[in-house]
């Protein structure tokens, strides 16, 4: 069986795509690399920020469907998103910047041998950075070249996903021996699980919380993450994986990016499964990527119609250079 390679995105539920495009593009300084709509429904934003090269296992999406309620955070949720940086310095600049830019966070800390920053946003999405000084594992993405962070200090790509979960035996169990993570440290409630070759860019923290009330998804909340797998011939053989264990799945999903699969694996946890390729470069330049709406083949006969469901947001900024700081 061909092992999951990774985390391949997390994507997320937004109040605002303006408000995320900020805070993402300027703040975090984490490149735009496709702005698009939820293919399953066309009056809504879908917004990648990503590496340098919308890299697979660096990207964090988001959803601002109109009118959801904010969500609420609780037990069995996807409960943060972690971003990798290169070192413990790294997580220095940060503090300093968030103080700057009034970001609330919790200042430096260390889980499982790793320094961490947790943050939120204008959503009280959770967020965390980690540091990659002592990671051993798959390799992280290229920090956004032209971006306002240093890059020393820049964002690469994805770290650990949390997960909060009431029924902990079993989703231990649903990870070992459906997705072939292993256990391979635990802290109080938390256990960290890795995949592949591990490291950061391959690791699930699950918390085991029967008390918190049960988690309500809406904006300011995790709506699923994906797992990477090298094409369409592994993709195939994990659609067969999870058939056979008697998950409820989409079967195969053309997303034009990427080819998917996705399944419920334990109440509100939805898991994908996504391949490497094809990628965001197909339809934009590099040096302009994520400031045209791009549309997948089967969506561009409706361009005119979706053009009046969505909004314009300015996402240009090839014409614009970002002062590091």
């Amino acid at each position: 069986m061909n092992h999951l390679k990774g985390i391949h995105h997390v994507t997320a539920i937004t109040s605002s795509a303006e408000k995320n495009y900020e805070f993402f593009n300027y703040v975090l300084g984490m490149r735009l690399v496709k702005k698009t709509v939820n293919q399953d429904d066309i009056q809504t934003y879908h917004l990648f920020f990503a590496d340098d090269k919308g890299s697979a296992g660096t990207d964090m999406t988001f959803f601002d469907f109109p009118g959801i309620p904010k969500g609420v955070h609780g037990t069995n949720e996807i409960s943060k998103t972690s971003f990798r940086v290169p070192s413990d310095a790294a997580l220095d600049y940060w503090v300093k910047r968030f103080d700057r830019l009034e970001v609330k966070h919790t200042g430096i800390k260390e889980q499982f041998g790793k320094k961490t920053l947790s943050f939120v946003d204008f959503d009280d999405q959770q967020y965390q950075l980690i540091s990659d000084e002592f990671n051993k594992g798959i390799e992280s993405g290229t920090p956004w070249q032209k971006g306002p962070i240093p890059l020393e200090y820049a964002i690469t790509g994805l770290g650990p996903i949390f997960v909060r979960i009431a029924n902990f035996d079993y989703f231990k169990e649903m990870l070992e021996k459906v997705l072939l993570f292993k256990e391979t440290a635990k802290e109080g409630s938390s256990h960290l699980f890795e995949v592949g070759e591990g490291g950061n860019g391959a690791s699930v923290i699950v918390e085991y919380d029967p008390i918190l009330p049960q988690a309500r998804q809406g904006f300011g909340t995790v709506h699923h993450a994906a797992f990477r797998v090298e094409d369409r011939a592994v993709l195939e053989e994990w659609i067969e994986r999870m058939d056979s264990f008697g998950f409820a799945t989409s079967g195969y999903v053309n997303r034009h990016f990427f080819e998917s699969l996705y399944a419920r694996v334990a109440p509100q946890i939805l898991f994908e499964f996504a391949t490497d390729g094809p990628g965001f470069m197909g339809d934009e330049p590099y040096e302009t990527l994520g400031e045209k709406l791009s549309l997948p083949p089967f969506l561009e006969p409706k361009r005119a119609e979706i053009e009046k469901y969505v909004r314009p947001i300015d996402t240009v900024r090839s014409t614009k250079e970002f002062i590091k700081e």
